[in-house]
């Protein structure tokens, strides 16, 4: 019944709010942008709470929800790139010596999230931060599995310098050296 919909829409939005922020983030890359995205899900996932199927994930038809609202807000002003960037200092927080390395290195990490193309990033936060499986992320993206597979493979490739190279040198790497 519709009204179950209603229901489980309004009992559960509140749960998800930061996860719609941080996608919001992630689409965007502009705090006030993501604040606005997350309130015209709010409203578009109340006024259509009645299209919810209970049995099916309350993030996950959120999530698609933002989304057509990003990609139409997108189509309707053409640019909204390369303001109110978030740098990764101001978004975590420092505590203490031991986590201030973590920090470190996250601060690193996202800073080279945020280069990334748009398609890179929305998949690293769907994947990793949102933990959808593959699948479900090729699925809310509209594209096959292996396009994510490969999406992460170069984001890996191009994120490994941050983690140091903790392979064995090869014969081929030592040349360079004795040049």
């Amino acid at each position: 019944m519709s009204r179950t919909g209603n229901d489980a829409v309004k009992q559960g939005l509140a749960l998800h709010l930061e996860a719609l922020w941080r996608y919001g983030l992630v689409l965007s890359r502009n705090r006030d942008t993501a604040e606005d995205l997350v309130q015209a899900t709010c409203v578009r996932a109340l006024e259509r709470a009645h299209q919810f199927a209970p049995e099916t994930r309350l993030d996950r038809w959120l999530f698609s929800i933002e989304r057509s609202i990003w990609i139409n807000e997108l189509r309707s002003q053409r640019v909204r790139r390369g303001s109110g960037v978030v740098d990764a200092e101001i978004a975590l927080v420092f505590e203490g010596g031991p986590a201030m390395e973590s920090n470190i290195l996250a601060a690193q990490v996202l800073s080279e999230i945020g280069r990334l193309a748009e398609a890179q990033r929305e998949t690293v936060l769907l994947v990793y931060a949102e933990g959808y499986s593959y699948r479900e992320a090729a699925e809310h993206l509209g594209v096959p599995i292996g396009t994510i597979m490969s999406r992460l493979a170069a984001i890996r490739e191009k994120l490994s310098p941050l983690a140091g190279d903790t392979r064995p040198a090869t014969p081929d790497d030592r040349r360079g050296d004795d040049g």
